[in-house]
């Protein structure tokens, strides 16, 4: 039952968080960043990296779904960040570090990220903060970073974004991703709260418990 509740409460937060607008997508400015992206990754956390990637890309997906998205293969590639962020948050094995590896390869790969190739050195921040995977803020760092990896690419191959604008994103991306690792740990220490507090709250809610 705690499970259980801990899944809906965690789809009601991130269909909420789809709501609320943070930013626009860098070099794609009719995209948007939500609090979605500073709450998905903290699913790591709760429920394990597998089942905390798919819990984080299936809420986002019910967003899509909600808001009439047509469900072509960029959308279901967008799904990627989600679920390789939450996946890293709990992952407790290296081969997570596959992702932001690959997306590397890929992006220098490409002629537009050759030209850009500094700005996939950003990627190597998840290789770093796995030494500290158990520190809350190494690992939303290595998440947010890793996220950034995964629709980087996606974004690169989707629309061949210039090299030039890849060079002007460098501080701004910089700070961008500071802040959401921030915002992640945050939220995965607000989640683990919430979770211990949940098992009361469903018995206190009980007929006959609340005076017990």
């Amino acid at each position: 039952m705690k499970k259980a509740l801990l899944v809906l409460a965690f789809a009601a937060l991130c269909l909420l968080a789809c709501r609320i607008d943070y930013s626009s997508v860098l070099g794609a400015p009719e995209q948007k960043f939500t609090l979605f992206q500073f709450i998905a990754p903290a699913a790591g956390g709760l429920f394990g990296a597998f089942a905390g990637g798919l819990a984080a890309a299936s809420a986002l997906l019910a967003d899509y779904a909600l808001n009439g998205a047509t469900f072509e293969p960029l959308l279901f590639l967008r799904l990627a960040p989600a679920f390789l962020a939450a996946y890293y948050f709990g992952a407790k094995n290296k081969a997570v570090l596959l992702a932001p590896l690959l997306a590397i390869l890929l992006f220098v790969s490409h002629p537009e990220g050759g030209q850009a190739w500094i700005y996939s050195l950003f990627w190597l921040v998840p290789f770093a903060a796995w030494r500290f995977k158990s520190n809350r803020l190494a690992r939303a760092l290595g998440a947010t970073f890793t996220a950034h990896a995964a629709g980087s690419v996606i974004f690169l191959y989707a629309f061949n974004i210039p090299a030039r604008t890849w060079l002007a994103l460098l501080p701004v991306t910089l700070a961008e991703r500071l802040v959401f690792a921030g915002g992640i740990a945050l939220s995965a220490l607000a989640l683990d709260a919430l979770a211990s507090r949940l098992p009361r709250a469903w018995r206190l809610a009980q007929p006959g418990k609340a005076r017990q």
